[in-house]
Formats: C-alpha cells, structure tokens, sequence
C-alpha cells in the first residue's frame, strides 16, 4: 500500500511543469503620436542624455555611473553573482584533498633480567629503541559521474542566474542615470523659483516704496502702504525658503554622483530650462529585449525551471567513483619500512525514505516557478505601462508647456499695464496686486511645468529601456538565455 502511495505521489510531483509566460503586448502604443522619429544610433537610447546636447547632464551621469555607492553595490552584487556560478561549476569537478604527515618519535625500551646480565644484552641489541621517522600522505577522490545530466543543468542555471544579476546590474544602473537628470533638472526648477522669487521680491520692494511715496504725500493711504509693505516681506520669506531648497537639492544631488563631501559651490545649477529632446518611436514588443528588468524577471523564469530540473532529477540514483592512494615511510634505527595503498571504489546512493521528501520539493518548486512566471508578466505589464504613460504625459506636457508659456506671457503684459497704471495714478492698488498675483502665480506654474516636462523626459526614456547598452551587451538573439537555463520541456505546460 505504501509503494502504491509512493508511486502515485511519484507520478503527480514528476508531472509538475512550470506554465508558459504571456508575453502578448499591443503592437502600438496609444500615444504614439508623442515620439519623434525612429533610433537612428546605439546612442539614442543607450545613451539618451546625449539628445539633451547638455554638457553638465552628461558629465554628472557618467560620474555618477563610475563613483556612485549605487553603482558600486550594483558592481559587487554581479561579481559575487559571478564568482558563485564558478565556485558551483568547480564543485561538479572531481573533488579531493592532498594529505601529508611526518612524524618524528623517539623509542626507549629496556631489557634486564638481573640473574643473567648477559641476556639483558643480547635482548637490548633487538629493542628497537632509538628514533623513529614516519612519513605519511594520501590522496582521496570523489567524484560524482553525471549519467542524467545534472551537472550540465545546475551549470546552465548558474550561468543564466548570473545573466539575471547582470540585467539587475544594467537595471540599477539605468535608474541612477535617470535619478541623476531628474535631481539635475529639479535643481534648475529650483534655480528657475529662486530667480523668479528674487525678481518678484525686488519688485514687491519697488511697489512698496511708491506706496509709501505716495502714502507720504497724501495720494495714498498708509494701509495701502502697509499692505504692500507686507506683500514685500512675505516674498523675501519665499527667497530664503527656496534658496535652502535649492542648496539641499545641489546636496543631494552630490551624493547621488559620488562626491557627498565636495562643497555645494562646486556644482553651478543653472536657472534655465531647455525643451526636452523627442523619444524616440518604438514598438511595444521591443521592451522584451530593450527593458533589463524584463529582461532579469525572464530569466528568473528559467532558473526557477532549471532548478526544477534538478529537482526532479534528485529522485534518480547518484553513482560515484571514490578512488584513493595512501602511502607510509617509516624509518626506524636499522630499518626502513615503505608501505603504498591504493584503491577504486564506486558508490551508489538510491533514495528511499528520503523519497517523500524530495518528491515534496519538486511540487514546492513548481509552486515557486509559477510564482516567477507571474512576476515575468507582472514585470512586462508594468513596463508596458510605464512606457504607455511615459508617452501619454509627453503629449500633454506639450500641449501644457505651450499653453502655459502664452498666459504667461499675456499676464506679465497685465501687469506691466497695471504698473504704469498705478504710478500714473491712474488705477488703485487692488487692480495692481492682483495683476502682479496672476502674473506670479502663472510664472510659478509655467516653470513648474516645463521642469515637470523634462522629468517626464527622463521617465519616458526610461520607461523604453533606455539608459545602458544593449547594442553592445545584447547582439544575440534574446531567447539564448532561455535555451541555457534548462530547455523549453521545463517552461511548458
């Protein structure tokens, strides 16, 4: 009954196999109209900061991609990862250890028969008494022969694991270029608001003075005065305000390349924002070779498949050969005796009570590649979306940017109007405050925007894949991975 048991659990566990990833994606993206044309070049994604023609962003990410903390633990995680695929492909070597000795002793035996002295010397020339040398080593093996393939499996899973720690490698690379432009460019949003608060402090301070001018001479009253003098006060707040925001930004912004320590002076913010360059088109299916982190999550499908692989072959007999040479030199006053041993066996290990065990195990990892699989197409759905959204913002923030810099533009005309009008005596101070309002609120807003625009910039290269270099790293077909890990039978229902 217990066989029949063993048996069917046998045959359900051995039946697992991990189900096929979906990797269906639309053949277009929605807002497609919001990309420029074509990638003519490596660079144009690979390097997507070069479309900035910004001297500054350029030198700050490619320092940042040499002496960042990010990107050295990236660097330490994929050597680790790498030195571990060597120590598991030298572990399936024939193993064995060199053993060696040399002892040294001394002998000391007395004879003495006290009613003949001349037996006492006639035994004492046979004692054996003296020093000794004892030289001793060996050489034992084990190696375990690979009749169903398990070595060449567990190899091809360490070497698509450490494929997976290299994209996890790119991945957080590709983010630290995009967190650098996007701390670069909120900086000079910063710039742009510490300018623009300094400008309108200073003509807060202009309007306050006529008010107490005229307050003064009779043509206006003292709460009016008070009321600007006020208006001016509070803007000399929002001065110091976003000057410390700025400095903690330049500060953070330091530490994200490398040079924490170096003060903020060394890195000149400018208050100016340029148009972002146009992403470049691309097709949705691109992300499966062009995204690494689709790319790493791929992988770990099949290095959980691989896994189960070995799983499943841990159930069959293991058969291994255990040669050994021993050897022992023992040197004694009048003697010498050599003595070599040498010998080949083979093992056979079976699994018995043990089965029930590994069986479960199979089963469990089977639970586990699935769970990979979905966090495969977790994985491409998010960066469909993200490149999706990416897309979707760029075309509003044109449309956002433009329309924003026109009302810009008519409310500082507002102002100037209500200016010369109120110097001239020709309208009162609430037309004029609320002119000069509209026309700094819009400002504000329009800076915002055209910041906000080129983050969104940086996202949407991101979001395509953009940010290291697969051209150079990527020539072969993307499915080479898969063919490594551990086969198409394992990846399939």
């Amino acid at each position: 009954m217990l066989a029949s048991a063993a048996l069917v659990l046998s045959g359900c566990a051995l039946d697992t196999r991990i189900p096929k990833p979906d990797v269906h994606l639309p053949a277009a993206y929605e807002a497609a109209a919001a990309q420029g044309p074509a990638a003519a070049g490596p660079d144009v994604l690979d390097r997507w900061w070069l479309q900035f023609d910004d001297p500054q962003l350029t030198g700050l990410i490619e320092q940042a991609l040499v002496a960042s903390p990010d990107a050295k633990s990236a660097l330490g995680r994929l050597r680790e990862a790498d030195a571990t695929m060597r120590k598991t492909i030298f572990g399936l070597l024939p193993q064995g250890d060199v053993t060696g000795k040399v002892t040294a002793e001394h002998v000391g035996t007395q004879y003495r028969n006290v009613t003949n002295p001349q037996i006492t010397q006639f035994l004492g020339a046979f004692s054996g008494a003296g020093n000794d040398q004892i030289y001793s080593g060996g050489l034992n093996v084990s190696w375990e022969l690979d009749l169903f393939g398990r070595d060449i499996t567990a190899i091809r899973a360490a070497k698509a694991d450490v494929a997976a720690e290299r994209f996890d490698y790119e991945a957080t690379r590709m983010s630290l270029a995009a967190n650098v432009a996007t701390a670069l460019f909120q900086a000079r949003g910063l710039a742009i608001q510490l300018a623009d608060a300094r400008d309108n402090a200073r003509l807060a301070r202009e309007i306050a003075d006529v008010g107490d001018k005229k307050a003064a001479a009779g043509l206006g009253t003292t709460a009016d005065a008070a009321r600007l003098e006020s208006d001016a006060i509070a803007l000399d707040a929002q001065v110091a305000q976003t000057d410390a925001m700025l400095k903690g930004a330049i500060r953070s912004l330091l530490v994200l390349v490398g040079r924490g320590a170096d003060p903020s002076a060394s890195l000149p913010i400018e208050a100016a924002a340029r148009p972002p360059p146009p992403v470049p088109a691309t097709a949705p299916g691109a992300l499966l070779a062009r995204r690494p982190d689709v790319r790493e999550a791929e992988l770990r499908v099949l290095v959980a498949a691989a896994q189960l692989k070995l799983d499943k072959l841990a159930v069959l007999p293991t058969l291994t050969l255990e040669p050994s040479y021993q050897y022992l030199r023992q040197v004694q006053p009048g003697f010498t005796t050599i003595t070599q041993t040498s010998q080949a066996g083979i093992g056979v290990t079976m699994p018995f009570l043990s089965l029930p065990k590994l069986l479960s195990e199979v089963q469990a990892q089977g639970a586990r590649g699935e769970q990979a699989v979905a966090a495969y197409e977790k994985t491409l759905q998010t960066a469909y979306g993200d490149a999706e959204k990416g897309l979707t913002t760029l075309q509003s923030d044109e449309v956002r940017v433009g329309l924003l810099k026109t009302a810009t533009d008519k409310s500082r005309f507002a102002y100037d109007a209500a200016r010369k009008g109120y110097d001239l005596g020709l309208s009162d101070i609430t037309l004029l405050v609320q002119a000069e309002q509209a026309w700094r609120q819009t400002r504000s807003t329009y800076t915002a925007a055209t910041t906000s625009a080129l983050v969104d910039a940086v996202s949407a290269f991101k979001a395509l894949g953009g940010g290291w270099p697969y051209t150079a790293q990527n020539a072969g077909s993307r499915n080479t991975g898969a063919q490594a890990a551990a086969g198409p039978q394992e990846s399939t229902r």
